[in-house]
């Protein structure tokens, strides 16, 4: 009996996480625990044991993309790459990191580009902007570093081809750079070369 319920509880995680890969792909959720709620109330299972971790929705994800997208996906991604490099050589000064789906090959036609800029101050990159005349938006949102919940800025690009979000840390955010599994320009340079 225990077996029967173990390999059902599988079983479920593996549809919720096939549904929320779905889900990405084709509306553009960028949050994984948004994603894999609205796919477990869609399939009516509420269970939260039967909740899918995010690296099963990573991979579904990718499965999903292989088996639906093979000719469009790696073309986007190709793109939002070359527009993520084009940004961080502009605002290289700000030590500039790729991190999200744009980096990790997950991102689709909906994805928002991640930099990572490191500054002492959010206005340091607000003037940067505004002398190179480059139209933004700004929001906050909340960032875990380390057991600290901080507010971080965040100015919105829009780009002819994507979104790109520009997170502003301190320039003693180097544990957020290795947190975050983020990329440099070089290494951006090869991922489009490659």
């Amino acid at each position: 009996m225990a077996r029967e319920s173990s390999s059902r509880q599988i079983q479920q995680r593996q549809m919720v996480a096939q549904q929320a890969a779905r889900l990405m792909a084709e509306e553009g959720i960028a949050d994984y625990a948004f994603a894999k709620r609205k796919a477990a109330r869609q399939l009516g299972m509420e269970d939260v044991k039967c909740l899918p971790g995010n690296a099963e929705i990573e991979s579904a994800l990718r499965e999903y993309q292989e088996l639906y997208l093979a000719d469009e996906q790696p073309e986007q991604l190709q793109l939002l790459r070359t527009d993520a490099l084009a940004v961080m050589q502009l605002l290289q000064r700000f030590d500039p990191h790729l991190t999200g789906a744009v980096l990790d090959g997950t991102a689709g036609r909906y994805a928002q580009t991640e930099i990572h800029l490191f500054a002492d101050s959010d206005k340091e990159v607000e003037i940067f902007l505004l002398n190179n005349k480059i139209p933004y938006r700004s929001e906050e949102r909340y960032c875990h570093i380390g057991s600290e919940r901080r507010k971080i800025l965040v100015f919105v690009v829009d780009t002819e081809n994507s979104v790109i979000r520009l997170s502003v840390f301190a320039p003693d955010g180097i544990r957020v750079k290795n947190a975050l599994g983020a990329a440099r320009t070089a290494a951006v340079e090869i991922l489009i070369n490659s």
